[in-house]
């Protein structure tokens, strides 16, 4: 089966899987807070995306912080239109599994969900994490605004001194601009909150840095 080749290398458009035109079928609520995966989202609240390797694990780092209205699992950073999971780990659509993030910045600031990602995972492994290997596995942070862009920047210089005064290499976070992020299958959705005992597949460095604070201005 295709699916099962690890690739290290990102496809070209020419290489990448056509996709489909048509979106996949998502859950319609949040299994936990029972909030509207796709909106509409309360007036005033931001979106935030972030890669940070296996999606299960890395959705409920999310939903567990205070301030977070809702989040959700899909594709994004590839070529290949509406591709499914099966696709995505082949390595030949050029996505990474990564976490919606909407959120209340009354509540929780950008930066404390940029520390929250730093924290959560070792951004310095490439095209992995841990024991999963792949393109779908990379670090990534996906912008929805100049100022998300700035603060993501701000937040990899901050981190990657420290990393490497534990003998980490260079932070690989990618930083770019939010393009298409495209829900994953009903299934991923919230899946440690319907299998408890599930595969999380995350692990931090144990390197923190206080780039922001936890609570935004009230």
């Amino acid at each position: 089966m295709f699916w099962l080749k690890k690739s290290l290398d990102l496809p070209s458009a020419d290489t990448a899987l056509p996709g489909r035109a048509e979106a996949l079928p998502t859950a319609d609520v949040h299994f936990v807070n029972r909030h509207a995966l796709k909106g509409p989202y309360p007036a005033g609240f931001e979106t935030a995306v972030f890669a940070l390797g296996c999606f299960w694990g890395a959705e409920r780092k999310f939903w567990q912080q205070e301030g977070v209205w809702v989040t959700a699992v899909g594709y994004v950073a590839g070529l290949t239109p509406n591709p499914t999971y099966e696709e995505v780990c082949s390595g030949m659509t050029g996505h990474t599994e990564a976490v919606l993030v909407v959120f209340d910045p009354k509540v929780v600031s950008y930066e404390a969900l940029l520390k929250l990602f730093f924290e959560a995972h070792d951004p310095t492994q490439g095209m992995r994490q841990g024991n999963d290997v792949g393109t779908q596995y990379r670090s990534g942070i996906y912008a929805t605004s100049p100022a998300q862009r700035e603060a993501a920047e701000v937040a990899k210089a901050a981190y990657e001194p420290l990393l490497k005064a534990r003998g980490y290499g260079p932070v690989t976070t990618e930083i770019v601009d939010l393009g298409p992020f495209y829900f994953a299958e009903g299934y991923h959705q919230q899946y440690l909150a319907k299998n408890p005992n599930g595969y999380c597949g995350l692990g931090g460095t144990g390197v923190s840095c206080p780039i922001g604070v936890g609570v935004a201005a009230q």
